[in-house]
């Protein structure tokens, strides 16, 4: 029992070892590990033998990124079903449905084709459980990925909101390095051509739907969405249960004042993604951050990570090992992403991530050719600055890349359309992935090291794209971040330091946001998570 009985004479007893606030960040990072969980889990699978043979498929076939990458797809279908109900029955509710569903998918993955001999007797029944366990986990886990960043920023102060995402990505980092450690280990002791070096990763992570379903009961829904369905009764228990009687009723009138402002404009999907709709420049804002964050090439080195070290003379073995402990050092170095994104903002972190990332893959172009194709070359001496390069790019795409395209969608939409804000990012995360999923081996196969000449320049015009038409949403409130795109409207340019003399191009000075208090209703930007202690 996480809150043992206390002793009906000692008050002080009663109150709970683990504060609200802190289970909210605990769940959510969990269930943001789920996804991490699963590019760990495929990234050896992919080379088991029995796992091969049972699908039916060769280690060179393209499908094997097929399997990978219809994942993918069911994250996108599952963010846009997820949204949806998130908005109309609650955060809570949809995050309930997304975990059960994940749970299936993972069964269907971990049945598929099991004999007791390990012979696969199912046909081409076990490819087709397979590819369809795959499917359902991603409408899981891809809702999942939409409703927690949402259910996580309407409960976070604005100056904190990068620190609380970036700490719960950290979180992504570890389930990666979780599954990978698993599967390395299973391999190890039973062999690639066991059947159960690669089921064990697969039925281990029912572990993750399990813990959160099983405390999600505990957890408030936001009082921002039930202010949003007119249930301001709902909404004053939850503020109490996070803050007590005295803060709950002032920050219920100001949520509901904040409410009455937004409500007069109903927002849909229309709205976002046509051209004249209101909301359609931070939609393409929301898209493009996922293009370029795909185009970085990460998708590709979490899930065929040992087959990228393995283009730099690795053998495959020592490339597992090397991988495990690429894995650690991008655990560890994520600490500097929460760290910094609330210092530094997004738009910095982003730019200069490109900029470093298409270095490294540029040397890593120049690694690998000497490797492959120049024979008087030190082997050992390749790998070493190749692991180190590839070691500092995973690093600099960590600190830089993986929470800022999440948390900027939670940032720049009214709360009616955040959760579908939130859903069209997952939904370009899953298309983009599932092109470079099933692009990569194809890509190994046929262009060996020049792969990381190709992500160079991909990188090259992520940066690009984002010093151009990128704004910087740190430590602004909702609202503020909102007046960036009437500004765009009024100035007839997207370019950021064409809108409002260039105002958004950096964080906000803080003596400003002290002396003006944040433009937006104090609604916005009062922090629901806050301590006790602070006001």
């Amino acid at each position: 029992m996480p809150f043992p009985p206390s002793r009906v004479d000692d008050p002080s007893a009663r109150k709970p070892t683990i504060s609200k606030k802190h289970e909210i960040v605990i769940f959510s990072s969990t269930a943001i590990a789920l996804y991490g969980y699963d590019q760990g889990m495929m990234s050896m699978i992919n080379t088991n033998r029995s796992y091969l043979r049972t699908m039916g498929i060769a280690e060179s076939s393209p499908v094997v990124g097929i399997i990978v990458s219809i994942y993918y797809l069911g994250c996108a279908v599952g963010a846009v079903v997820a949204s949806i109900w998130a908005d109309r029955k609650g955060r809570k509710p949809s995050i309930s449905a997304c975990l059960v569903t994940g749970m299936v998918g993972n069964i269907l993955m971990f049945i598929a084709g099991l004999s007791p001999s390990g012979s696969d007797p199912w046909g081409g029944a076990a490819m087709a459980f397979m590819m369809a366990g795959r499917v359902i986990l991603g409408l899981g886990v891809g809702g999942i990925d939409a409703v927690i960043p949402v259910y996580s920023s309407e409960l976070s102060k604005d100056g904190a909101r990068g620190r609380a995402l970036a700490q719960e990505f950290q979180m992504n980092i570890f389930g990666l390095l979780m599954a990978f450690s698993i599967n390395l280990g299973v391999t190890v002791a039973l062999g690639k051509d066991n059947q159960w070096a690669w089921r064990i990763p697969i039925v281990v992570m029912q572990a993750f739907p399990i813990l959160l379903i099983s405390i999600i009961n505990k957890l408030p829904e936001t009082p921002r969405w039930f202010i949003s369905k007119e249930r301001k009764q709902d909404a004053r228990k939850a503020l109490v249960d996070l803050h007590g009687e005295v803060k709950a009723e002032d920050m219920l009138d100001e949520l509901h004042r904040a409410h009455q402002e937004e409500s007069e404009e109903n927002i849909s999907y229309i709205d976002m993604l046509w051209p004249s709709g209101g909301q359609f420049h931070p939609t393409m804002l929301t898209v493009m951050c996922q293009v370029n964050q795909a185009l970085t090439g990460y998708g590709a080195v979490s899930v065929y990570g040992p087959q990228i070290f393995e283009l730099l003379g690795f053998g495959v073995r020592d490339a597992e090992y090397v991988t495990l402990g690429n894995y650690i050092s991008y655990f560890l170095m994520m600490t500097l992403a929460w760290m910094t994104i609330d210092v530094l903002g997004r738009r910095k972190l982003m730019v200069w991530g490109s900029v470093g990332l298409a270095s490294c893959f540029a040397l890593l172009t120049l690694f690998g050719g000497l490797s492959v194709d120049v024979s008087h070359v030190s082997i050992l001496a390749v790998e070493i600055l190749g692991s180190v390069t590839l070691f500092i790019a995973t690093a600099i795409f960590g600190i830089c890349w993986l929470a800022t395209v999440w948390l900027i969608p939670t940032e720049i939409y009214p709360t009616g359309a955040r959760a579908q804000g939130s859903s069209v990012s997952v939904i370009l995360w899953g298309l983009c992935n599932f092109a470079i999923t099933l692009l990569t081996p194809i890509m190994f196969n046929n262009l060996k090291y020049w792969l990381f000449l190709v992500f160079a320049a991909t990188n090259a015009f992520a940066g690009w794209w984002t010093w151009q038409y990128s704004p910087e949403t740190g430590g602004r409130s909702f609202e503020e971040n909102q007046e960036f795109f009437v500004s765009a409207q009024t100035d007839e340019s997207w370019a950021v330091r064409n809108v409002d003399g260039g105002k958004f191009l950096n964080m906000p000075r803080k003596d400003t946001v002290d002396a003006e208090g944040g433009k937006g209703s104090r609604a916005e930007t009062t922090p629901l998570l806050a301590s006790p202690t602070e006001t």
